[in-house]
């Protein structure tokens, strides 16, 4: 039984989305947070609110996150994708209730300049933000989702190895 699996606890795992934002060069979108102070970089991601899908979800939280709605949805994952925050982060995170995320992740199509995208949103989660070649995002990312973007880059291989959607 691992950590996360322990008898006490938080169990469920918070619904989410997740947003693999693609440009004309086919690099994808990563920003540094503002609440964990370190080098690690991540794409966009959020919550499902109640009576939202989670393509309504993607494209609420791309502007909210990343202050844009110039993209389109070009893939959804076939299934959900979970990970556990580390023990240290469960306490400190969504008031303790969750373990984790359980997230429906999507390819957009990034259709505007970089001028239209604004992270100082009104609640800004990032300090700043670049594009980068997909493959690169697992090792950018905090440890403890590594193997959540290795697998999205299996996940959406024929997306990312296709010509510009």
């Amino acid at each position: 039984m691992s950590a996360s699996e322990t008898t006490s606890g938080p169990s469920a795992y918070r619904d989410g989305v997740g947003m693999m934002l693609l440009n004309a060069r086919d690099q994808a979108f990563v920003a540094r947070r503002r609440d964990i102070p370190s080098e690690h970089w991540q794409m966009p991601q959020g919550g499902i609110d109640p009576g939202e899908s989670p393509s309504e979800a993607a494209l609420r939280e791309l502007e909210e996150e990343v202050g844009t709605r110039h993209a389109h949805i070009v893939a959804e994952s076939r299934d959900w994708f979970t990970y556990d925050l580390p023990a240290d982060l469960v306490a400190n995170l969504w008031g303790g209730r969750y373990r984790g995320q359980r997230q429906k992740w999507f390819v957009l199509r990034f259709t505007g300049r970089d001028s239209d995208i604004n992270i100082e949103t009104e609640h800004p989660e990032f300090i700043e933000w670049r594009w980068t070649a997909p493959r690169q995002l697992p090792e950018l990312i905090v440890p403890f989702k590594r193997t959540l973007y290795a697998r999205l880059l299996v996940e959406f291989e024929a997306v990312l190895a296709g010509a510009n959607t």
